[in-house]
């Protein structure tokens, strides 16, 4: 059972107030005698100050090592690389588990992030990209390699493939842009592991909004992002370990009608894909 004093630390990192009767209420215990600490004005807070705190008090309830041990330099820096992922999962919005638990079997569960192995001590620079990433009733992983939101005409364009196709979706596709890094300045030591990390914890972490992706589709061409979602020559994703298909970007579709006749012919099975994954929900 957590102690009194620990839980009011807790609550109080995650900027929850903890509430304790002044006064004795009707048909109530009394409350023990105690110094009521006098009244402080309020202070303003950041936004992330909660959080922050929170952090940092998890933080000091991990284990630490003996006093008289000596730290490697590549322990130091694999601490520090663990911090940093804390902190990038935290900037993910929905934040996926740092370390994923471990089912009987001794395999992750599903859905859950494994953690980048530490192999170099130096610090390396991150690969950036940037994507307009939804997913389509749940079920299909659009991204755009693009960094800028799509327009009207990209989003039309988009409906209107899906349509052509006989994928019929029962909600419109919203998208939000995913950049990486997601933030300066923070060490990198295995710039494509980590990348790949962070495309996983983003979907993994969205799928309290009804994520379940069984497919990905790639609009554009973005050496980089191609790198994270590890195609290669084929047809799978092995970063999320889905199929695959890459086309052109929406942009290049609106100006040519070649590129879309040229399409045409490679999105003939998406119908048949789309209502089996349908089937096999059912």
């Amino acid at each position: 059972m957590t102690a009194e004093p620990t839980r009011l630390a807790y609550l109080d990192a995650m900027g929850l107030t903890a509430w304790t009767a002044r006064y004795q209420l009707p048909n109530a215990l009394a409350t023990p005698v105690c110094d009521w600490p006098e009244q402080e004005a309020p202070q303003p807070v950041q936004a992330r100050a909660g959080a922050e705190s929170l952090h940092a008090l998890l933080d000091d309830t991990a284990p630490k090592a003996a006093p008289n041990s000596e730290a490697s330099p590549a322990a130091e820096a694999s601490a520090r690389s663990g911090r940093s992922q804390r902190k990038a999962r935290a900037l993910l919005g929905d934040i996926a588990p740092l370390e994923a638990e471990q089912e009987p079997g001794g395999n992750a569960a599903a859905g859950e992030v494994e953690a980048v192995p530490e192999t170099a001590a130096e610090s390396a620079e991150a690969l950036r990209f940037e994507c307009q990433v939804c997913c389509l009733d749940g079920r299909w992983l659009l991204m755009v390699a693009q960094s800028q939101p799509l327009d009207a005409e990209c989003q039309r364009l988009l409906l209107n493939l899906l349509r052509a196709a006989g994928v019929q979706a029962t909600q419109r596709p919203g998208f939000e842009s995913l950049r990486w890094p997601l933030e300066e300045g923070l060490p990198v030591h295995q710039p494509l592991a980590e990348a790949r990390q962070g495309l996983k914890a983003f979907v993994a972490g969205r799928r309290r909004r009804g994520w379940e992706p069984e497919r990905v589709l790639l609009f554009g061409e973005s050496e980089v992002l191609q790198s994270v979602v590890d195609a290669g020559d084929s047809d799978h994703s092995r970063s999320l370990a889905l199929p695959l298909w890459q086309g052109p970007g929406l942009q290049e579709l609106l100006g040519s009608a070649e590129a879309k006749r040229a399409l045409w012919p490679r999105i003939q099975a998406w119908r048949q894909q789309w209502l089996g994954g349908a089937q096999q929900s059912d």
